[in-house]
This record gives structure tokens, C-alpha cells and sequence, in this order.
């Protein structure tokens, strides 16, 4: 475990996934990050990698080749690389081998590099093509907030958008999206309730908001989830679990019209040889 911490603030990280298992504001004295009780949901903060979401029958096609590949990619069951750690931030290195080629035929470096301020932790993505020829991935995040923070309920708690939201919500239909369904309405505000998940996933396209925050209706904690270039949005939990994750995505689950060809996929992000590629999110817990 690498841990990161100054006089307000700390987070831990395991290589494991380079998943950050822990928020934790010594000010506030409040544990931000879901606790991982695998009676709901074992994970805290995985990485979504080489691809978000599901793929129509956990497959793709390239090059006239099929591979195989699970929900989510297998970035966030893999061992990473320590690559540099200090006080304030750590880099965490996960490259390409003879297993991930099996599945996923490209060469690649991804580094998570997790930074540590005052009262808000960053981690930026940032995926090189080491090769010559084009790689094409997605890449996505998923953070489970603990809800509640401190005292109340769930139903105390309520998503604050940064913008007036006026969007469709996908629905999901075990691996792929369906049809758009209105969903809201120049609203800024959603309060939580667990029966908003029990249909799985909210997923939006075209968000105008930068930032979500999570507040607590009985007091002044919360956090504040910042993220820049990112297109897609994910809004999940667990089946009557005391968390949220909100998802910022690069890349999104296959519609169940899509030919499975990776090159033609929604959301794919296409990287030349030798190029670089990052986008980064935060979150800031009052």
C-alpha cells in the first residue's frame, strides 16, 4: 500500500488495480471512500480499462481478428508498478505483456499518477503508444462515495450538478445501451435514493456540467468531483448499498446495434505511434 498524506488529508493506494481504497479528511475526521463490503460491492475506486463498459457477447472485433474482453477491461485485476512515490504523489505503471495481447492487441503504457493538496486528491490518466501503429482504447473512472458521510440517510443526500442538466439517460440492458429515455429536465439537482439504481447504471452523453458534488441535506460535509474531458458520464451503486460512484468515462458500453468492429466503436479514442495521451479528475472533500 502507498500512502499519501500532509496535515489535512490522506489517501491510500494499493498497486493491486492502482485503486485508491481510502479519502480520508483528519480535519473533518471523515472516511469519504466506500469501504469495499463485498456483501454489495468489493471494489472502491477501480480503474476502467482498455474498455468502459460491456461489449456485445464480451467481444470485439479487429482486423478481422474476434478477442475476448470482460466488462470493464482488466487494468483494475492486474498488478501495477510502483514507478515513483513521495510524500504528495505516487506513479503507478502498468504496460503491455504477453497476457493483455492475448486479449486486447495492442502495445501500451498506463501510468495513474494520484497527487495529494491540501483537501483534494487528483488522478491523472496517461496512456502512451510506445508502437508504431495506432492503438485504440477507452478509459474510465470509478469512484464509490460513501453515502452517507456522517449522520443521516441516504435520502439526506442529493447530487449537485455544476450546470443546469437538460439530458437523455441510456439505458443499459446487460452489456449494451438501448434507447435514451428523458430523464432531466433543466434540473441541477438529484436526490439520492436507492431505487434510482435498481435499473442499473445512469448514463449520460452530453453533460454540460464540470463538476458533481455529493451534499448532505443535515450539514455542511460533502465533496466536490471535478472532471475535465471526459464526454461520458456513469452514475451507479449497488443494490441498496450506502454509496454512489461517480463516473467521468472516455469511451462508453456498446449499443446493441454496434458491429463489434473496435476502429467504428462510440467513445474509442484513437492514439498514433509514439503518442501520449491524459486527462485527469479530482476530488475536493468540505
Amino acid at each position: 500500500m502507498i500512502t499519501l498524506e500532509n496535515d489535512d488529508f490522506k489517501a491510500d493506494i494499493y498497486p493491486f488495480g492502482a485503486e485508491l481504497h481510502s479519502l480520508y479528511s483528519k480535519k473533518n475526521k471523515i472516511e469519504y471512500l466506500w469501504d469495499g463490503n463485498p456483501e454489495f460491492w468489493p471494489r472502491h475506486s477501480p480503474v476502467l480499462f482498455p474498455i468502459v463498459g460491456g461489449l456485445i457477447d464480451d467481444a470485439f472485433l479487429y482486423k478481422g481478428t474476434k478477442y475476448t474482453l470482460a466488462k470493464h477491461g482488466f487494468a483494475r485485476d492486474t498488478e501495477f508498478e510502483v514507478e515513483s512515490s513521495s510524500a504528495d504523489k505516487a506513479t503507478f505503471l502498468l504496460k503491455s505483456n504477453e497476457e493483455t495481447l492475448k486479449v486486447y492487441p495492442f502495445a501500451f503504457e498506463l501510468r495513474l499518477i494520484y497527487t495529494l493538496t491540501d483537501s483534494e486528491v487528483t488522478l491523472t490518466y496517461e496512456v502512451t503508444n510506445p508502437a508504431k501503429e495506432p492503438m485504440y482504447f477507452s478509459i474510465g473512472a470509478h469512484p464509490a462515495f460513501k453515502v452517507p458521510l456522517t449522520d443521516g440517510t441516504y435520502e439526506d443526500h442529493a447530487l449537485v450538478f455544476s450546470e443546469e442538466e437538460n439530458s437523455d439517460r441510456w439505458v443499459i440492458d446487460g452489456n449494451y445501451l438501448t434507447e435514451p429515455v428523458k430523464y432531466i429536465d433543466h434540473q441541477s439537482k438529484i436526490n439520492l435514493t436507492h431505487d434510482l439504481f435498481y435499473k442499473d447504471a445512469l448514463v449520460f452523453k452530453d453533460l454540460k456540467s464540470t463538476s458533481i458534488s455529493i451534499v448532505n441535506n443535515k450539514n455542511a460535509h460533502g465533496l466536490k468531483h471535478t472532471f475535465k474531458g471526459f464526454p461520458y458520464m456513469g452514475i451507479w451503486s449497488a443494490t441498496d448499498a450506502n454509496f454512489v460512484c461517480i463516473e467521468p468515462w472516455c469511451g462508453i458500453p456498446d449499443g446493441y446495434k454496434h458491429d463489434q468492429q473496435l476502429e467504428s466503436k462510440e467513445g474509442i479514442n484513437k492514439l498514433d505511434g509514439g503518442e501520449k495521451w491524459s486527462a485527469s479528475w479530482s476530488v475536493a472533500c468540505f
